[in-house]
């Protein structure tokens, strides 16, 4: 008899929020929140706290509190990741939850995942130095170390499925409207 696999996700409880979900569509629908208040400088403190979700109103079990601002070489304080970096932070926990969740429902035990994520970006647009060159990324590759009870195809696939399956990869990859009102 083979050992239990482990991964820390509960897929039963994933599943069946899926079905719940799928016979009630309206409880799908979701509202994520931050607030964030500049500081000084280019430093501002971001805060997320509830949602809407499941039809209601959901509070988290704390505040999850972030810092943002620019490093050194910026001429700011450097009291915090660079807003950039929250967005690859953000790309690479959704792609690494999602191998997690995926290997669980797989049967596949992992022993490490770790993933390096780089974005590439030509600041010149940003200064505005030359209005040709885009102010986000060019490009943003991500690697991973996985050690795993499955062979590399079957990792592989749980890579992929996790890009298909993952909400920050979508927002990343597709444009998203973004509506910016001042009250």
């Amino acid at each position: 008899m083979a050992d239990a696999v482990n991964n820390g996700v509960n897929v039963d409880a994933l599943i069946a929020a899926r079905d719940a979900l799928t016979k009630a569509p309206e409880a799908a629908k979701f509202k994520w929140r931050a607030a964030c208040e500049w500081k000084n400088g280019t430093h501002s403190h971001s805060t997320v706290e509830g949602f809407f979700g499941l039809g209601e109103e959901q509070r988290r079990k704390r505040t999850f509190k972030f810092d943002a601002d620019h490093p050194e070489v910026f001429a700011s304080e450097d009291v915090g990741a660079t807003p950039v970096e929250y967005v690859l932070v953000g790309l690479a926990s959704c792609l690494t939850a999602g191998i997690a969740a995926v290997a669980q429902h797989r049967k596949i035990q992992l022993r490490s995942v770790t993933a390096t994520i780089e974005g590439d970006m030509d600041i010149q647009g940003i200064l505005g130095i030359d209005s040709d060159v885009r102010n986000g990324f060019s490009g943003i590759k991500v690697k991973y170390k996985i050690d795993a009870d499955a062979k590399r195809e079957d990792i592989e696939a749980l890579v992929a499925q996790s890009q298909k399956r993952s909400a920050v990869y979508d927002i990343v990859t597709n444009p998203t409207n973004v509506t910016v009102e001042v009250t």
